[in-house]
């Protein structure tokens, strides 16, 4: 999480696992510090024993003895939150059998994904200043924990609707897409959900195997189109994917407790889940520094379109990042984005960074040309 510098102007250490919170300890002061949902049960003595004035502990349960000591020593002690079914100060992104566990014994509604979303939906009926304040504690510790991760990436983002289902032509391509993407060093990233951006996740997660393999899963996945009858029976499937098919490729989601009702997908490999959707939608784009690419959607898409448009119109984040509309009918007859897009752009910079293309298979090379 962001804080607030020491004094002198020194940027704060980081301390977010047991290993590095041992190779500070041997220096005997913790002045300064950040420590971020570590689990210190385990590490009493060493909490005694060493300098912690300064230091700020974000969720980190600690024995009673050490506590007092901390706090005495001048540390800031933002203690964990009983009966939460999330960590709001988590150093990490999710993983996909982290949300998802207890799927298979429970269903999908036991998990911790679905107990997050059912919190968040009571809370904010209730009007809840606290869970607000939890909520907006955790949309900045995921935050965080994505642009440590991000940073050096060349990010391309896919966006789509979510009612692409599985076992559509449609479907194979924004896989094939996200396949290529990733084998072209790319690190693809998506609004986490189902539909097309299940099949940019999921076709970086074939990226290291071959033609036969991406095949076989897409008729494994056929057999479950959609989420809507059975979300516990579409998640098994993906996850039976995962299983036959271990140590895919990596790529990234940004999925939102706001849209509970669509579940994320278990392709991606790092889940930065946000509880306000605002804040997932410009993470997203925001950090597409290779691009965004635009499959054919409905409101959400055009929506992201024109997030993605404002920024490059005004120059907001920099120089415009590419953007790579797909489906020429859809997006000049269907639902005419192009066209505005074209005479926003027109006499701007970002002019030289729009495409639209007929296909998935027209994307690659289009990004490389923008990109010039």
């Amino acid at each position: 999480m962001d804080a607030a510098p020491p004094e002198g102007n020194r940027r704060p250490r980081d301390v977010e696992t047991l290993e590095e919170f041992d190779a500070v300890a041997i220096s005997g002061s913790f002045a300064g510090c950040r420590l971020q949902a570590v689990d210190l049960t385990s590490r009493t003595f060493a909490l005694l024993v060493t300098d912690t004035s300064e230091a700020v502990f974000l969720g980190c349960p600690m024995e009673p003895q050490a506590l007092a000591h901390v706090r005495a020593g001048g540390a800031l002690v933002f203690p964990p939150v009983p009966g939460l079914p999330f960590d709001p100060y988590r150093a990490a992104p999710y993983r996909p059998d982290e949300l998802y566990a207890g799927l298979a014994e429970h269903g999908y509604r036991a998990t911790p994904d679905a107990r997050t979303h059912a919190w968040s939906l009571r809370t904010a009926e209730d009007g809840d200043v606290f869970a607000s304040m939890l909520r907006s504690i955790h949309d900045d510790a995921v935050s965080d924990a994505l642009d440590e991760r991000l940073g050096g990436l060349q990010v391309v983002g896919v966006m789509g609707g979510h009612a692409m289902e599985r076992g559509t032509d449609a479907y194979a391509g924004a896989a094939r897409l996200g396949r290529s993407l990733a084998r072209a060093g790319l690190t693809v990233a998506t609004g986490g959900g189902p539909g097309a951006m299940e099949a940019a996740n999921f076709g970086a997660y074939a990226a290291p195997y071959d033609d036969v393999m991406l095949g076989k899963a897409l008729d494994v996945l056929a057999g479950t189109p959609t989420f809507g009858p059975s979300v516990d029976a579409w998640a098994a499937t993906a996850f039976d994917v995962r299983d036959r098919w271990p140590d895919g490729g990596p790529s990234y989601g940004l999925p939102t407790w706001f849209y509970g009702h669509e579940p994320t997908n278990p392709f991606a490999a790092h889940i930065a889940k946000f509880f306000a959707n605002a804040t997932r939608e410009d993470g997203l784009l925001s950090r597409c520094s290779a691009g965004v690419v635009f499959l054919p959607g409905a409101a959400g898409t055009v929506q992201e379109i024109f997030d993605a448009a404002t920024a490059n119109y005004y120059g907001s984040r920099g120089e415009p990042a590419p953007m790579v509309l797909v489906d020429r009918a859809h997006w000049t007859d269907e639902l005419p984005a192009w066209p505005l897009l074209q005479t926003l752009a027109a006499g701007r910079a970002m002019s030289r960074r729009i495409a639209l293309v007929d296909g998935v298979d027209e994307v690659p090379a289009a990004l490389e040309q923008l990109s010039v």
